[in-house]
């Protein structure tokens, strides 16, 4: 499609800025979770940083593969089925994770819980800062006529609109 949706650079933005800041948390968080509770703290930090990375990476991820077919007349039945499976995967991690991590030995919940809600506000308030930077006009991805495309078509009224020099064209 020659044709981007102008949501695109937001996303991309959005997902390069939440990696890197899912790494520095990852290795901080690491470091945090074995001083207090040793090698479990340090899966329980890690295991609660990549969950949310995941599931806060797919939206993004879902949005940017299905506006690859923007343009198509199919472009719209294609986004929410790319959407829709996403949030369907996301659902299936999340019950796997939860079956899969309750009762583990080596979980500590109190430290999987603090990753988890900060790896959440971080990921949030990278959301808000790029939105706040990346300009995205009013009205995007729509083309609006040119005065050619009007002028002679009398379903546009154009056969009776004046011209820009004061004159009607003549029918």
């Amino acid at each position: 499609m020659t044709s981007r949706v102008s949501s695109t650079p937001i996303l991309r933005t959005t997902l390069i800025w939440s990696a890197v800041v899912t790494a520095v948390l990852a290795i901080a968080g690491a470091v945090i979770g074995y001083l207090i509770a040793q090698t479990d703290g340090l899966w329980s930090v890690l295991s609660a940083v990549v969950l949310a990375a995941v599931f806060l990476a797919l939206t993004g991820l879902s949005i940017l593969i299905a506006n690859r077919w923007y343009g198509d007349d199919l472009w719209v039945p294609i986004f929410f089925g790319i959407v829709m499976g996403g949030w369907v995967i996301k659902f299936l991690v999340f019950l796997i994770a939860l079956f899969v991590l309750r009762g583990q030995p080596w979980l500590e919940p109190g430290l999987f819980l603090v990753a988890l809600i900060v790896s959440i506000i971080a990921s949030l308030t990278i959301d808000v800062i790029v939105m706040l930077r990346l300009r995205v006009p009013h009205v995007s991805d729509v083309t609006l006529p040119g005065p050619e495309e009007t002028a002679d078509d009398p379903a546009e009224g154009g056969a009776d609109r004046p011209r820009r020099d004061g004159t009607t064209p003549e029918a």
